[in-house]
């Protein structure tokens, strides 16, 4: 049986999704507004020529530079809050249960918040709407901003249970290898902060493999795992979550050594795979019409569809209680 957008409303889960980069034209024009800067004299293409990278993206130093006129607007306390709210209830429109909001605190300092007060006016917002999600705080790769990355686990662990669940490190993988960080996920084993990683993405099977070594919870994307048999042997046996983000890995050029299959290897191989979108504007997508792309190009039916949404709920930092309620939505 044909997979059916509508039969996936109200169960929709989406463990990878960077809030920065999934800014909607609307929401790009009221955090304009409220930061002072009205998008008047530009016209709805030319605010989604900002905020999208489209079809010509060469990689992924290139479709990271999207996030430079987003991150303009998320620059105040204000601009924090109703950020994260109009997010939440844009995914509540569209049919998700849930979803895990990540971005990184030291992003949005450039015009005088701290970390803290990033965190706390995320916090505002999310509380802000009726929808369900947590939020990661995402460490940034760079050369040297080891201190920002060691403040953000440190908030990480503090506001912890507190609707922020977990840590994650982002950006320029093969520029800044995975390996580098360690000192800073070391802090977060000693605090107790579960974490995401991105590896496998711009970089090969050996950042994954770093990223296991450090004690990454989840790989983010990890498509490039597909290059080492004995690397996906590992995940499926130890059911590592690998958060795969279809167009933006097509986008970037994660899925070119490994080909557009590399997901069905995954799957095939007993990988636990969850279908993430990444970023809802800069790749101009959301995680329904990556459901629906994966099972055209794999032949996914509804129960192979249902699955991975399961498996998203296991793979969540959800607690118990709501990873039950969601299993119940999902089968229902």
């Amino acid at each position: 049986m044909a997979v059916s957008l509508e039969r996936l409303r109200g169960r929709l889960i989406d463990l990878h999704l960077h809030s920065d980069g999934s800014i909607s034209i609307s929401a790009a024009r009221r955090l304009a507004e409220l930061g002072g800067t009205p998008l008047d004299a530009l016209s709805d293409a030319e605010v989604f020529d900002r905020i999208s990278v489209g079809d010509s993206c060469e990689d992924l130093n290139e479709y990271l530079d999207k996030f430079v006129f987003p991150l303009s607007l998320i620059q105040t306390r204000e601009q924090v809050a109703e950020h994260i709210r109009l997010l939440e209830d844009e995914l509540k429109e569209r049919g998700y249960a849930y979803a895990e909001l990540r971005f990184a605190p030291q992003s949005f300092c450039e015009r005088g918040l701290t970390q803290r007060q990033v965190v706390e006016a995320a916090l505002e917002g999310l509380r802000a709407s009726d929808f369900e999600a947590r939020l990661i705080l995402c460490c940034m790769r760079g050369a040297d901003n080891l201190a920002a990355n060691l403040e953000t686990i440190e908030l990480a662990g503090e506001y912890l249970g507190n609707e922020v669940v977990a840590a994650d490190l982002a950006g320029a993988e093969a520029i800044f290898p995975t390996a580098d960080f360690a000192p800073v996920f070391e802090r977060a084993r000693e605090l107790g902060v579960p974490f995401t990683i991105h590896a496998g993405e711009a970089d090969g099977p050996q950042s994954v493999r770093d990223a296991l070594a450090m004690g990454a919870a989840r790989i983010g994307h990890g498509v490039r795992a597909a290059e080492d048999p004995a690397l996906v042997r590992e995940l499926a046996e130890r059911q590592v979550p690998i958060e795969v983000c279809y167009t933006s890995e097509l986008q970037t050029g994660a899925l070119e050594g490994v080909g557009v299959h590399a997901v069905g290897e995954l799957l095939e191989a007993g990988c636990k795979v969850v279908i993430c979108s990444d970023n809802n504007s800069v790749s101009n997508t959301w995680v329904g019409r990556e459901l629906m792309l994966l099972s055209d190009v794999l032949g996914l039916g509804n129960a192979e569809v249902t699955q991975l949404l399961l498996n998203a709920v296991d793979a969540s930092f959800a607690d118990e209680a709501t990873k039950a309620r969601l299993r119940g939505v999902i089968a229902g």
